[in-house]
């Protein structure tokens, strides 16, 4: 079991000592503190309210935390439904934080927090950084956006809660990167792991040797990645690379992190209570079998989210970890029940592309997404068909229009693309279900 320790203004803290309470110990809490979200979500939230009377629920059926499966599920839908403030159970002037992730049809997913609310991340996210072996005399660089996406304010004020040194160094700009890495002796670096490969790449151009540096630890999430994506990081710099896991509707990253075992993602159940049901009909999975991960915040105020369906495909692993925690784990996400995919930690929807393409009147519905990994970064190829008055043998014309396009894609889905004007009838048709989606990446 971990020790106590002190942060750099010496103010004392208990390590983690929630990681490793008894099990009986802990569903006690995560009963009172399910029932205060019922209870909460059904009085100040209207949709929570009216799925629970469609199934004639009230808050004292749920007794205790086996009582959850009788809730309704949320979706991210409902979320987007509700924009902007549709779902939340306190007055805005309570809301100290706003954050957003996309949505379906270009509006983003607003998500809020009160001041406990901020608390109980920066709490969920040091005890993430303590899984990893990360303490406050350490140099944490943040490489993930900062801004309306969760994950570097959220990485950022979890780090400075554990009393670390943070260096917001945000996304993009490799060389910079390497550049601070180097000569501010960073010893813990947060991003995605094909950005964090990809720095690994361009080391060599700028003539960085990563296994100079003081660099130990990496935190790494946003996005699938692979066993040998680990081993590559882990052969050709000091790291020792980590998993978090996370999702903006229900804090940001924070809801659950590998240890030092490095075998599966323990979730906080004393903060975000983790199920697994059937994708198909919605039925609770024992622990062990393959299904949905459904996930409910215990302690969020603001915003209380009941059975939340990630979509994310995992299972819940029986055997207790050789760290000591009692927090059970998830095993790894691979894979994802619905099409949406990640581009560099960005929620991308094959229907946010449609609507970005309907939008210029050039456009015809027939399109094809083509994902690849080149030089371990992720890259998105929208082959279009626009209509045959518009396709044209003049470079400077299809040059304007493919700009047209992908400034419309940039706008809606944040991230930028390849365009392809493909003649017309070029792409294939389908007499059933139109493939869009070609994952052509290796992980």
């Amino acid at each position: 079991m971990e020790q106590n320790w002190n942060d750099k203004n010496g103010k004392f803290h208990m390590a983690s000592a929630m990681d490793y309470l008894p099990r009986e110990q802990l569903r006690n809490i995560q009963t009172q503190r399910l029932r205060a979200m019922v209870e909460l979500a059904y009085e100040k939230v209207p949709l929570h309210r009216n799925r629970m009377d469609a199934l004639g629920v009230k808050p004292s059926d749920i007794k205790s935390i086996d009582d959850i499966s009788k809730l309704p599920f949320t979706q991210k839908s409902d979320l987007r439904d509700t924009y902007p403030y549709g779902m939340f159970a306190v007055d805005t002037s309570e809301v100290v934080r706003l954050h957003a992730s996309s949505g379906t049809t270009g509006k983003p997913i607003v998500v809020g927090y009160t001041e406990d609310d901020m608390e109980v991340w920066g709490d969920s996210i040091l005890r993430c950084l303590r899984m990893c072996s990360i303490a406050p005399k350490d140099f944490i660089q943040v490489c993930f956006g900062y801004g309306l996406f969760t994950g570097g304010l959220g990485l950022h004020g979890g780090a400075e809660k554990l009393g670390c040194t943070v260096i917001p160094a945000s996304g993009g700009n490799t060389e910079r990167q390497l550049m601070i890495m180097r000569d501010f002796g960073t010893t813990a670096i947060c991003c995605t792991p094909s950005y964090f490969i990809h720095m690994i790449e361009e080391s060599q151009k700028y003539g960085v040797d990563m296994k100079t540096l003081p660099l130990t630890r990496g935190v790494f999430g946003a996005e699938p990645w692979s066993e040998q994506m680990r081993m590559y990081m882990q052969k050709n710099t000091n790291i020792k690379a980590y998993d978090i896991y996370g999702l903006s509707e229900i804090t940001g990253p924070g809801v659950g992190c590998e240890c030092g075992e490095q075998n599966g993602l323990h979730i906080l159940e004393d903060y975000y209570y983790p199920e697994i049901v059937d994708p198909e009909t919605g039925v609770p999975l024992p622990d062990g079998e393959e299904g949905e991960l459904v996930l409910t915040t215990l302690s969020k105020r603001a915003m209380p989210i009941l059975r939340y369906r990630t979509h994310d495909i995992t299972s819940i692993m029986t055997e207790t970890c050789k760290c000591g925690r009692t927090l059970r784990r998830i095993r790894r996400i691979g894979r994802r029940s619905d099409d949406m995919f990640i581009i560099r930690g960005v929620n991308v929807f094959p229907s946010q592309i449609e609507v970005a393409l309907m939008r210029v009147e050039e456009c015809t519905p027939n399109y094809r997404i083509i994902l690849e990994r080149e030089k371990d970064l992720d890259t998105v190829t929208v082959e279009v068909e626009v209509g045959e008055q518009y396709y044209s043998d003049s470079v400077s014309e299809l040059d304007a229009l493919r700009k047209k396009i992908r400034t419309s894609i940039v706008n809606i889905v944040g991230i930028s693309v390849v365009v392809k004007i493909v003649e017309p009838n070029k792409i294939p048709r389908s007499e059933g279900k139109a493939k869009r989606v070609f994952d052509n990446r290796k992980i």
